[in-house]
Order: structure tokens, then C-alpha cells, then sequence
């Protein structure tokens, strides 16, 4: 009986399908527009001896792959960021794509990526909403502490930033543009601040801390929300073999590449989880203010560097120590992460 398998090269509006046999025969390719019933007319006729769905990870897989799997398909997630193409190659076009993602799963060697389980994905989205939200308010208090130090000389905190209100506002600013720059900002940031606990309201009812993330809660820096984001955007820590894996995944891990003792450049800085990333920055920043070793560690750091590179130093550490805490169901210790 011949095997046959297919890749899917996706885009915004349209996806390249293409089938190929055992020998690397193409059997069929074409392009299709964004519509799942057209897709699966297309499969049909090779249904009985497909081997497997090859979908490129894109920002908009979840209604083929899901649709897919509803219609019984096996269905592999492609990683396009470990994908490597021949480098001889002088054209690549969709139809190569769709062809060389079958052929990767022929031959055993693509590079998958995790489909993560579709009830618990709403929630999901919901928190990375309230992280987006989180960087656009910080952004907001940024901009009104660099106004209050230019304009006039005094440094505000950010938790003062949060107080303001527009009376105060208007004591500081006697200048017209200043005063409607500044109460702009704290508007936007006050709105919010309303959505990000209404957010973290509904997500609290919804989801629970599963046993196996539940020793989160000893991580300093983390708290109930920042506990969900790392478990709904984790899924299963056993998909990361080794400590390494997982932060490289987080974005901790430098980018650099190195030949004969010599930097070539960088590699894939964006590969990752920029989710993940921003949750262990932002408990980072909870940890300094909290912990004292955490605090000395940072400033020790940062008097050798800076405080970019101090705090992303902390954020690693923490998601190392994550790491452990979800695979070995241990509690975190101090003496093992921010010893002297």
C-alpha cells in the first residue's frame, strides 16, 4: 500500500497544498483559498493512504490544524524557524515549500512544533491580551516619568506614576501642553489598569493552578497570574528535555553564532516564546523589589554591565529555576539560584 503525505504551506488568505508519494513523486499541488471545506474536498481522494498533514506554524493555524484533526488527520505542526532549506537552492517559491514540508515528513526529519490543546487556548490568549495590555500601561508610565524628570527636574516612581490623578496632574503642569501631554497618558493608563484586573478577574474564575504548576507560587517574583501565563503558555514541561531547551524557548539564552572561535553574526533572536520571555522579565522586576538576594544579585550585576542586561540576567535565572520546580515538583530554594 503506498504512503503518501502532504504539506501545507499557509498564509492570510490562501495555503500551497502539496502531496507526494514514497518515492517523492508529486502527486498533487496547487494553491487554495482559506477554506476548510476546499481543503478537505482536496484531501479526500488521498485520505485512505495519508500519512500525515504537514501545516506551517503561522499566526493563523488553528482553524486548519484544528479543522484537520476534527476530521480525523494526522497533523503535524511544522517549526519554520528550524527548518533549514538547501542552501544551493537559487528558487524557492510556495509550491517548494508545501513540497519540502511533505518531503521533511517523509523522511523523518521535521522539525515540529507544539500543537497546544484547543479548550485551554482561550484562556491563553486571554492573558497574553493582559500582557500586551501590561506593556502598553508600563510604556505609558515611562513616557509621563521622562516628562516629569525633563520638565521638571524630580524622578517619580512608578507606583507614584499609578497615583496620579488629574488634580495632581494639574498642580505639577501650569503649562497647557505639558499638563494635557501628561493627563492624556494618565487617562490611558488608569483605562488600562481597569482592563487588566478585569482580565485577571475572569481568569481566575476560569482556570486553576494545576497540581504539577502549583510550587510556582514559591518562585519569587510570581504570583497567581504570572502562575497561569507560565502554565497555559508551558502546556507540558516534558517537552522540554533538558533546562537548556526551556530557555532558549523563553528567549533567555543569547543569540550567537560562532565559527572557528569567531562570532558570525546572530541567529534567530525572535525564536521562542516572546510570552514567556515578558512573564520572567515581569516577575524579574517583582523579585528585585521583594527579595533582598534577589536585589543584591541585580545590583551586583548590573554595577558589571547594566540594567537591561542585570534584569534579563535575574529573568533567567528564574526561568531555570522554573524549570525544575515544574519537572522535579520541587519548591524553590534560594540557596540554590542567588548564592554568593
Amino acid at each position: 500500500r503506498m504512503r503518501l503525505y502532504a504539506g501545507i504551506d499557509l498564509h492570510a488568505n490562501s495555503h500551497y497544498l502539496g502531496v507526494i508519494d514514497e518515492q517523492n513523486k508529486v502527486l498533487f499541488k496547487h494553491k487554495i483559498a482559506n477554506d476548510l471545506r476546499k481543503t478537505l474536498s482536496v484531501l479526500e481522494s488521498f485520505r485512505s493512504e495519508l500519512r500525515g498533514v504537514v501545516v506551517e506554524s503561522t499566526f493563523n493555524w488553528y482553524w486548519l490544524v484544528d479543522g484537520l484533526m476534527d476530521h480525523g488527520y494526522r497533523v503535524h505542526l511544522a517549526n519554520p524557524a528550524a527548518i533549514e532549506q538547501y542552501e544551493g537552492l537559487k528558487h524557492s517559491d510556495d509550491e517548494r515549500d508545501a513540497i519540502w514540508l511533505a518531503n521533511l515528513l517523509r523522511l523523518g526529519i521535521l522539525p515540529e512544533g507544539y500543537i497546544y490543546p484547543k479548550p485551554e487556548r482561550p484562556v491563553r490568549d486571554l492573558l497574553r491580551k493582559r500582557l500586551q495590555l501590561v506593556r502598553h500601561r508600563t510604556s505609558h508610565i515611562l513616557s509621563i516619568q521622562n516628562i516629569v524628570s525633563r520638565s521638571l527636574g524630580i524622578r517619580m516612581r512608578g507606583n507614584e506614576v499609578k497615583g496620579l490623578d488629574e488634580v495632581q496632574v494639574a498642580e505639577l503642569f501650569k503649562e497647557e501642553h505639558l499638563f494635557l501631554a501628561v493627563r492624556s497618558s494618565v487617562g490611558v493608563m488608569r483605562y488600562l489598569g481597569e482592563k487588566i484586573q478585569g482580565i485577571e478577574k475572569v481568569v481566575k474564575g476560569r482556570v486553576k493552578l494545576r497540581k504539577e504548576f502549583e510550587k510556582l507560587l514559591t518562585l519569587p517574583g510570581v504570583g497567581q497570574i504570572l502562575g497561569l501565563t507560565i502554565m497555559l503558555e508551558v502546556g507540558d514541561i516534558r517537552r522540554f528535555p533538558e533546562v537548556g531547551n526551556y530557555a532558549s524557548y523563553c528567549r533567555c539564552v543569547r543569540s550567537t553564532r560562532i565559527s572557528n572561535g569567531k562570532p558570525k553574526g546572530e541567529g534567530n533572536r525572535k525564536n521562542g516564546n516572546k510570552y514567556l520571555a515578558w512573564a520572567y522579565v515581569e516577575a524579574a522586576h517583582f523579585a528585585i523589589r521583594d527579595y533582598p538576594e534577589v536585589n543584591r544579585y541585580y545590583h551586583r550585576k548590573a554595577a558589571g554591565t547594566n540594567k537591561v542586561v542585570a534584569i534579563k540576567a535575574v529573568s533567567h535565572k528564574l526561568a531555570r529555576a522554573s524549570y525544575y520546580i515544574m519537572r522535579d515538583q520541587v519548591e524553590y530554594d534560594p540557596n540554590k539560584l542567588f548564592h554568593y
